[in-house]
């Protein structure tokens, strides 16, 4: 890996993680309206933002897509948006916001996991350590969230496990589309995720707004307005191109440890939200995630120092 371009990608996965942190303040600044309905207004406010960044080059743009990058595009917009997002609301609601930002702090060992074979990644028994890290990590949240005397918990834990379940799959085939679709720029490729995302959630919107039993003000819609435009702006577009740049810049395998700032970020911001101190099992669980990355980083970087040297030709990477 290229110094330069490594670090490219690792700031921007940082920057792009503080955006995404965000996203978990969205429900508690929403109370009084659904899940559904949240994810429905901030992906139409996403894709009508996309829409309208796209709207010059479209042509352009579209002719370079064959059928088969339209098809991922299709079920890789849900997988990441949509899906993810209705699970990640029912469990900031049900479980707080620490407990899911914590849950989703596992990605990176799930992302390592399921992109160990592709390029540039290092062998399993490297990444161990920092396997092992995260796993202890989960078992810390784990035993915060069942042994927590709120109703609900449970129910927020299996949410945030059904959040991360969704969006290691979108990290995973992303990257993977990214590395071999040339024809497109990330950020191009991240408002074409927009225009389809949109136009997925209109189909979302009917069930959501129209057959919805709550009332709310016209303060509240006006809230409920400001929260999705700012955070389609912040998360989805800005947010989504920041780590389309980092995808492309790093191996799989590291690249899936920049998700860890988005759980720093969202953990940071639950506290700060909830004013209080984190619990002990939290410190824990926030200690071993960070630590599960710097391993894989240092696991990283001797593997560039080893491929550097006079034996890099022997060298398995």
């Amino acid at each position: 890996m290229h110094a330069q371009t490594t670090w490219r990608g690792i700031g921007a996965g940082i920057a792009a993680g503080a955006l995404w942190g965000l996203v978990f303040l969205a429900p508690e600044l929403t109370h009084g309206f659904t899940s559904m309905q949240l994810s429905a207004g901030r992906y139409l406010a996403y894709g009508l933002v996309a829409a309208l960044l796209i709207a010059p080059g479209w042509r352009r743009v579209s002719a370079r897509l064959t059928r088969r990058e339209w098809w991922t595009l299709a079920w890789l917009s849900p997988a990441g948006n949509v899906v993810y997002y209705i699970f990640l609301a029912n469990a900031v609601r049900s479980g707080g916001v620490a407990m899911a930002s914590l849950v989703i702090g596992l990605s990176p060992l799930a992302v390592t996991l399921f992109g160990r074979d592709e390029r540039q990644a290092l062998p399993l028994r490297r990444l161990l350590p920092s396997l092992l890290l995260g796993f202890a990590g989960l078992l810390c949240i784990s035993w915060e969230s069942l042994w927590r005397s709120e109703p609900g918990s449970l129910f927020g834990l299996l949410c945030a496990v059904g959040a991360l379940a969704s969006w290691t799959v979108y990290a995973v085939a992303n990257s993977r589309v990214l590395a071999r679709l040339t024809a497109v720029t990330a950020h191009e490729w991240s408002l074409l995720t927009g225009v389809m995302t949109g136009a997925q959630a209109l189909l979302l919107a009917v069930p959501a707004f129209l057959f919805a039993s709550n009332a709310q003000s016209a303060a509240d819609w006006l809230r409920f307005t400001g929260v999705v435009s700012g955070v389609a702006i912040l998360c989805s577009i800005i947010g989504n191109g920041l780590w389309n740049v980092a995808s492309r810049a790093l191996p799989m395998s590291l690249m899936g440890q920049m998700i860890i700032f988005e759980t720093v970020f969202a953990a940071l911001y639950g506290w700060l939200w909830e004013a209080r101190w984190p619990s002990g099992l939290e410190c824990a669980a926030m200690l071993l995630l960070v630590g599960g990355v710097v391993s894989c980083a240092s696991a990283h970087r001797n593997a560039a120092r080893k491929d550097r040297s006079p034996e890099a030709g022997n060298a398995v990477c």
